[in-house]
């Protein structure tokens, strides 16, 4: 649908052509007729009404409000639950009616405001419930039980907003269980809420990349597939797996990356296996892990500094993360075995990089190496991750891939001469190259896409 300020200047153009007389009347009224000229004022009409509208419904909520705060303690128990509950039902009810039998735009605009009103609601009420009601519990709890009503909301209204926030307070009642939980835990004491978030990597993707596809969105994938790796690389680093730091880092290093770069989307959909959707997106977030893997790990400090947890510190329970490990690998495997009988350069290349992330770290907790090889090595793969993208912007030409690895090459360049005690004449000089460097492949790349272009 074509927006209000578009039609607006198209009707200023047309008059003007008219005036010209390049058009007849006959034309501008063709044209008045197609784009709904007549409507532009209603339409303004309308937003300066839905603007006051929402305006003053935000004074009469926050009046119930102050209203229901100033007179909560003398209401009964039984009022209470059934203004909670009246007031849930009643706005969720007008959300779905306005947003599935609109009369005009603004109507589905509003109810969709009101459905996400309802979200939110959800948890007020989930609060005050358990307020009086007396049940006391973590406030993760109360984040996870709110984001899997959400989750159910928006499965049932396929609403994109709704999948969103379901993410997020699912994400946020996650980091709020590893900020809160200081004492380790065994397996007697584990209620379903525990080990919901101690499998999180596998419960996050049966929830929330199914809604992905369900609901068409790509941030909802996104967003998904940032819970899941993050949810992995804490729970690897949180539990010291198979009490071997050496292969910890090595998986939190390789099964990301490689997770991501052999995701496909017709592992879920299997009606159109030849439609891909998402895996471009999941390539994409596969290189944006590599390029801040490298760029992390290829300052010197990094690997000077022990980060890993001695035996005794780490917690007791194996479990979990070792399941979610051995799921994740086995599908990513599977998919690898696949992707490389296409005989892909790419992903050839792709490939070794990642094998070389997780030997490194490897060989070097193990032999206790020198750290300024595994800096090299490091250097090395970022230097050679930025041509590999700068190389792909060219052969495809998109900026964004091209932009991409000159940024990495750049930003690697200046970060050496940050760490490194250099003379701040050869710092100027650095940065005189870089910025020099920057415009002139700039320059060079629009000229080459017009050229290519024409």
């Amino acid at each position: 649908m074509l927006s209000d300020k578009f039609r607006r200047q198209l009707r200023q153009e047309a008059e003007h052509w008219h005036t010209e007389g390049l058009i007849d009347n006959s034309v501008y009224e063709q044209i008045s007729d197609r784009y709904k000229f007549n409507d532009l004022e209603a339409s303004a009409s309308n937003r300066f009404i839905i603007i006051l509208l929402g305006l003053g419904s935000v004074f009469l909520g926050l009046g119930i409000i102050t209203f229901v705060a100033a007179n909560w303690q003398e209401w009964s128990r039984e009022l209470k639950v059934t203004l909670l509950l009246s007031g849930f039902i009643s706005i969720n009810t007008a959300g779905f009616y306005l947003w599935r039998h609109p009369i005009e735009r603004w109507q589905s605009r509003l109810g969709q405001a009101l459905l996400l009103l309802g979200a939110l609601a959800l948890g007020a009420n989930m609060a005050l419930m358990s307020q009086m009601f007396h049940q006391s519990g973590q406030a993760y709890q109360l984040y996870l039980v709110w984001g899997l009503g959400v989750l159910a909301m928006a499965y049932s209204l396929r609403m994109t907003m709704l999948g969103v926030l379901a993410v997020l307070l699912v994400g946020f009642g996650y980091l709020r269980y590893l900020w809160g939980q200081p004492e380790p835990i065994t397996l007697g004491g584990l209620s379903w809420l525990q080990l919901f978030v101690q499998h999180m990597p596998v419960v996050a993707s049966l929830m929330f990349v199914p809604l992905a596809y369900w609901c068409g969105s790509r941030w909802i994938f996104r967003i998904s597939a940032i819970a899941i790796i993050f949810s992995l690389e804490a729970n690897i680093i949180r539990f010291n797996l198979l009490g071997s730091s050496p292969w910890m880092a090595a998986i939190a290093c390789a099964l990301p990356p490689a997770l991501l770069w052999a995701y496909r989307d017709s592992f879920v959909r299997r009606q159109t296996p030849h439609l891909e959707i998402f895996s471009s997106i999941a390539r994409s977030m596969a290189l944006t892990f590599l390029s801040l893997l490298f760029y992390v790990l290829s300052f010197y400090g990094v690997w000077t500094t022990s980060l890993v947890r001695s035996p005794n510190d780490a917690l007791p329970l194996f479990l979990p993360p070792f399941v979610d490990i051995l799921l994740l690998s086995g599908l990513t495997l599977l998919q690898w075995v696949l992707l490389l009988r296409r005989q892909d350069v790419t992903t050839y290349f792709v490939a070794g990089m990642i094998v070389i992330s997780a030997i490194v770290p490897v060989w070097h907790l193990n032999s206790s190496g020198h750290a300024v090889f595994a800096v090299l090595i490091f250097n090395l793969l970022l230097f050679f991750l930025a041509l590999g993208l700068i190389r792909e912007g060219l052969a495809q030409g998109q900026r964004r891939l091209f932009w991409g690895g000159m940024v990495l090459l750049t930003l690697q360049i200046f970060s050496r001469m940050l760490e490194y005690d250099t003379d701040l004449l050869f710092k100027s000089l650095v940065l005189f190259l870089c910025g020099l460097g920057v415009m002139a492949g700039g320059l060079w790349f629009e000229r080459y896409l017009r050229t290519r272009s024409q």
